[in-house]
């Protein structure tokens, strides 16, 4: 006696795979990578060739890190402070000695009568640090040597000689 038995396109209609495990082993494609350039990172070995070989064109590099990274690598190697908050939690008299010399003083807030030992500051901090009768002291900033010499002074020197 025959029994009815279903046919199989109604069993695979919806599956993507059919069958055949992973979406992607039954494409005909071989193990391919990917589509496109993927799988051509720094330790693949798909299509790494074709990659070198097109970036003596362009002179950019393929593998690596390009462009603008996110705002977390962009870390002010200072830290900042305004006026406002270093007379609440440090000055305690007039004539104090504050030492933030690790810090970039802001211009928000009054100024106060203090010397402040500073990395950087605004100008705004220190004029009005300046007129409420305080001091903002910053590292001196040395000189840039210069390592050529100047044409006009080799010149002058030949023709004194």
């Amino acid at each position: 006696m025959k029994t009815h038995k279903r046919k199989k396109n109604s069993r695979i209609r919806g599956a993507r795979t059919v069958g055949w495990g992973f979406r992607q082993k039954h494409k005909g494609h071989g193990n391919k990578g990917g589509f496109g350039m993927a799988g051509t990172g720094k330790r693949a070995d798909h299509k790494k060739q074709v990659a070198l070989e097109s970036d003596s064109r362009k002179k950019k590099r393929y593998f690596g890190k390009q462009g603008v990274t996110s705002k977390g690598t962009a870390i002010a190697k200072y830290e900042k402070i305004n006026l406002k908050d270093i007379k609440d939690n440090f000055f305690k008299k007039d004539g104090d000695k504050i030492n933030l010399s690790k810090h970039k003083i802001l211009g928000m807030g009054e100024g106060f009568k203090a010397e402040i030992t500073a990395l950087a500051a605004t100008a705004s901090a220190i004029s009005k640090m300046e007129k409420a009768g305080g001091k903002i002291i910053l590292p001196e900033v040395k000189k840039a040597v210069k390592q050529w010499v100047e044409k006009e002074k080799v010149e002058e020197k030949n023709r004194k000689i």
